[in-house]
């Protein structure tokens, strides 16, 4: 049981989706995430565990090798391909309940800024450390995200922004989000903001990183 979590954080780790998949290099001909998390549900493992155990663990551990800058986009999109494939074996479970999120992350591009990459990367690593993710695109007003929390009471909100000039949405989104709902925990990410500017706006929190995010989320909902 234990190796084969073990292969599946690996192939997540790596990329490999599954046989077909020529990503990476050394291990093509080899199963991947696909394969193997079949097996793992075929073998009576519980699909908490593959996510767990398996899935989470590939994920962090790519995540923190972005976070270091030993890995880059590409390598990153990969492995959220892999994780992604395997997901889908597990989604009947998350339907029926069998598999219990940890909580759920409302993400959007604020007002203004048409950006996804960054925001996509947040995505993927936060589904991938266990969070329904509820991806409102780009270009969000306030409105949307004040709809998708009242759709979601209890949902983390993250707030996306490349552009300078979009600086000003976000920190009206956040006022208007911390009005309509006090309680929600809000995040702030991209290029032009930080750490001051975050406390400036009134935002909870801010991480330069999707691992730094993952772990920030995953310490609020111990």
């Amino acid at each position: 049981m234990e190796e084969l979590l073990d292969k599946i954080a690996y192939c997540v780790e790596y990329g490999k989706i599954n046989l077909a998949s020529p990503y990476p290099p050394n291990m093509k001909g080899q199963e991947g995430a696909d394969e193997y998390t079949k097996q793992a549900l075929e073998q009576g493992i519980a699909p908490n565990d593959i996510l767990t155990k398996g899935l989470i663990i590939g994920m962090g551990k790519i995540g923190v090798k972005f976070r270091e800058n030993k890995v880059f986009v590409p390598q990153v999109l990969m492995s959220a391909r892999a994780m992604s494939t395997a997901m889908n074996h597990l989604k009947p479970f998350f339907n029926s309940g069998a598999v219990k999120r940890k909580g759920k992350f409302i993400i959007g591009t604020v007002k203004g800024d048409l950006h996804d990459i960054g925001k996509n990367l947040v995505s993927m690593m936060v589904e991938g450390s266990g969070f329904e993710v509820i991806d409102l695109g780009v270009d969000v007003p306030a409105e949307k995200f004040i709809e998708a929390i009242e759709a979601n009471p209890g949902a983390f909100v993250g707030m996306s922004a490349l552009l300078t000039t979009t600086m000003v949405s976000m920190d009206e989104i956040n006022k208007a989000i911390k009005q309509a709902s006090p309680q929600t925990i809000t995040f702030i990410g991209g290029a032009p903001v930080n750490n001051e500017f975050c406390k400036q706006i009134g935002a909870d929190y801010y991480t330069p990183d999707p691992q730094g995010l993952t772990e920030i989320l995953s310490t609020l909902v111990a």
